[in-house]
């Protein structure tokens, strides 16, 4: 079996908890149905969020999905100048037996101006 990356980004409208939480739920589901993937095929997650995000943590969203057991971790993008606001990225590292020009990656609300190439 390969493991491959999926990257995938979504952007909120608010710094809010519950927000937050149905965003990256949002994300993790949609990077799972695009790649007609289980949890079980989930290797680990990394998320990171830009600094004006400050709520919660996506990695919590995804254990409240039931990915307990999926190593998850969490970190902030670098604070760039003029850089699009609110906005949760995600690499899941997949067990995935499908060429990397397969793979897809997700782009979702606001984010989809991050890669216009990638976007669904």
């Amino acid at each position: 079996m390969t493991v491959r990356a999926i990257r995938g980004a979504t952007q909120l409208d608010r710094d809010e908890r519950e927000h937050l939480f149905e965003r990256t739920a949002e994300l993790v589901r949609e990077v799972l149905r695009a790649n007609d993937l289980s949890v079980d095929d989930l290797v680990s997650i990394l998320f990171t969020c830009t600094p004006d995000l400050s709520s919660d943590f996506p990695a919590a969203a995804a254990r409240e999905m039931g990915m307990g057991d999926v190593p998850l971790m969490c970190a902030v993008e670098i604070d760039v100048p003029g850089a699009l606001p609110r906005v949760v990225r995600l690499m899941a590292h997949v067990n995935l037996d499908r060429p990397r020009t397969d793979v897809r990656h997700v782009y979702l609300h606001g984010a989809t101006v991050l890669r216009k190439d990638l976007a669904q």
